[in-house]
């Protein structure tokens, strides 16, 4: 895989969808869980989202449930949550595996390509954003306690 663009996912109702369909833009990807300290970053990605959705940006986010078990919900539950406590605008996606042998190709590519804290590959927590140029291509690594509009410069430059 030579892209982010080489990956499908499934949608939150188990929709199969081709992130080529993303190809050309600025994205945020983000393994997300409703019930976490770092949850009310929601309110942030959901700004972003909303201020740079019209120039080629997108957050595209991924519940998972490895970490304390914040995310146990079902996918109707979790989409419920988003859209009643903090009216989410940007796609989410199945719940998934970030770490470990069951994480999702697409987690296993990301976590290969930008490196955590120390050079460690695997996800540490919730709410990790991988921030993705026009061509598909990691090119930074944020932990958990980056808010979101810390990264906006670096959005907006990519963007240009």
């Amino acid at each position: 895989m030579t892209s982010v663009y080489d990956f499908t996912v499934r949608d939150l109702h188990e929709r199969e969808v081709p992130l080529s369909r993303y190809r050309g833009e600025v994205l945020l990807i983000v393994n997300t869980a409703s019930h976490c300290g770092f949850t009310p970053q929601y309110t942030g990605l959901n700004q972003l989202h909303k201020d740079l959705s019209p120039r080629g940006f997108s957050v595209l986010a991924f519940p998972c449930n490895q970490f304390g078990e914040q995310e146990p919900g079902s996918a109707e539950v979790i989409e419920r949550f988003c859209q009643q406590i903090y009216d989410i605008r940007f796609p989410i996606f199945a719940k998934i595996a970030v770490k470990g042998p069951e994480a999702h190709p697409l987690y296993r590519w990301l976590t290969g390509q930008a490196r955590g804290f120390l050079g460690t590959s695997s996800i540490k927590w919730n709410f990790t954003k991988f921030l993705i140029d026009r061509s598909g291509r990691p090119v930074a690594r944020l932990g958990s306690i980056t808010k979101p509009h810390k990264i906006r410069p670096r959005i907006e430059k990519l963007l240009g």
